[in-house]
């Protein structure tokens, strides 16, 4: 595993070079003699795409349960799109040609600049017209675990995108981890083993500066814990739904120092994304009847706040889109490079 890629996408191009041996991590779980957690941030809704911003970034994560359409994804990106960079995170995809799709859905505003993709898993980064102009460096890369990985559409692992993109290295990685909530420290193993192997092999320039930012969005599958369907649902019901956040598998191991430290994530405001009936915003009602989670999170990491305000302007579920057991999630984060 670990593999990279040449990419092209657009007009921009990608060097092609020999590979190197150098590790990297994430900053999953650095060795330290204390932790933080996951810090949450409440998001600002006040972005109006002005200049008072380096670079704005629209992220959005996705389990399509293996359906799409073209309606879906003109919703799922909305009206306002005067973001510079969108990175679009899917799992589950269905057999289609998902890029051309993504492409038409956006052809008015933004061109691909690059895509990675693992089977059903897939990663894909588009910009402005004429942004490839700033792009000095592209890379790709993938780690598969298990869970079913024999099975095309729901394929578990990760795909990332390492880019240079207006001299601000950035890195996009999207997951689709283990399911079931009895599978905590799987998915902690997971990400641990996705963190050390993610561009361990190196292209050309040696990689041993970290990412000015680094983004994890996917389906990361992380369940409620200790509370059964029915006094979930009815906290959601009465919009009471942020009492569930104490309960959250994902914010609970990052505490424990297990994942994800020193990371940020938006508030949890909105309701839990996993499961809905398909074609319905109601909760599951299979014989299984789930209990709500929010599966489908958006994390991201400032290597330096020092050198890098990042501004979090919207951290939301789409909940206009039914074709999926899970609800898409969007953020929209703005940075500020201090010279």
């Amino acid at each position: 595993m670990g593999n990279y890629n040449t990419i092209q996408g657009g007009k921009g191009y990608v060097k092609r070079s020999k590979r190197k041996k150098l590790a990297i991590d994430y900053s999953l779980n650095k060795p330290a003699p204390t932790h933080d957690g996951i810090k949450s941030v409440m998001a600002d809704n006040l972005c109006n795409f002005s200049t008072n911003s380096d670079l704005c970034i629209c992220m959005v994560t996705w389990n399509m349960n293996g359906q799409v359409s073209y309606e879906d994804l003109v919703e799922l990106f909305g009206n306002n799109r005067g973001f510079d960079l969108l990175v679009v995170g899917l799992q589950e995809v269905p057999r289609k040609d998902l890029a051309r799709l993504l492409q038409d859905a956006l052809v008015d505003t933004h061109e691909l600049l690059g895509e990675a993709t693992m089977q059903s898993l897939q990663l894909y980064v588009f910009g402005t017209k004429d942004s490839y102009m700033f792009v000095e460096e592209m890379k790709v890369d993938k780690h598969g675990v298990g869970g079913c990985g024999g099975m095309r559409r729901r394929k578990k692992g990760a795909v990332a995108i390492s880019i240079n993109y207006k001299g601000l290295k950035l890195v996009f990685i999207t997951c689709h981890l283990s399911a079931h909530a009895r599978n905590v420290e799987e998915r902690n193993s997971q990400c641990q083993h996705i963190s050390h192997s993610l561009f361990s092999k190196y292209c050309n320039k040696p990689y041993t500066n970290p990412a000015h930012i680094t983004v994890w969005l996917g389906d990361l599958n992380y369940r409620l814990q200790g509370i059964n369907t029915d006094p979930a649902r009815n906290l959601i019901h009465r919009n009471l739904h942020k009492l569930l956040r104490s309960k959250d598998q994902l914010l609970q191991e990052a505490e424990r120092g297990q994942i994800f430290n020193g990371y940020c994530e938006g508030t949890l405001a909105f309701k839990p994304t996993y499961k809905y009936n398909i074609g319905s915003s109601n909760y599951d009602t299979s014989y299984k009847v789930r209990v709500p989670a929010w599966t489908d999170r958006i994390l991201f990491k400032i290597e330096d706040p020092n050198k890098i305000t990042a501004n979090l302007h919207c951290y939301e579920s789409v909940d206009d889109i039914y074709s999926s057991d899970h609800k898409p999630v969007r953020a929209h984060l703005c940075l500020k490079v201090h010279k």
